[in-house]
């Protein structure tokens, strides 16, 4: 089920403010590839958004997915500060922490 452009962006903000404790305002929406030895591993849009007073970062990356074998919607928030530098750099990071949680570690 494809959601609106206004929804994604609403539920976004709602999972920073969940996750990080601070409003967000949408600054906009760019389309990440991550390739890994040649394959594309992840490719969608990921939404950058300032943050209003948040104690140690400016801006975030915040991207959503449906979880596997369910109707339910994952919220990834990754926030910008060293070494997420980018929306690429967030992605590679995102899929690096979910990689290590399968593994168990």
């Amino acid at each position: 089920m494809l959601m609106n452009k206004k929804t994604i962006i609403n539920d976004l903000k709602k999972a920073i403010f969940n996750l990080h404790n601070t409003k967000a305002k949408w600054k906009e929406s760019v389309q990440v590839i991550e390739k890994f030895q040649g394959s594309v591993v992840w490719n969608g849009q990921v939404e950058i958004f300032d943050l209003i007073d948040h104690p140690t970062a400016k801006s975030c990356y915040a991207w959503d997915h449906v979880i596997d074998g369910s109707t339910k919607r994952k919220y990834i928030v990754v926030l910008h500060q060293p070494p997420i530098d980018s929306p690429q750099a967030a992605v590679r990071a995102a899929i690096i922490q979910e990689y290590r949680g399968r593994q168990g570690g």
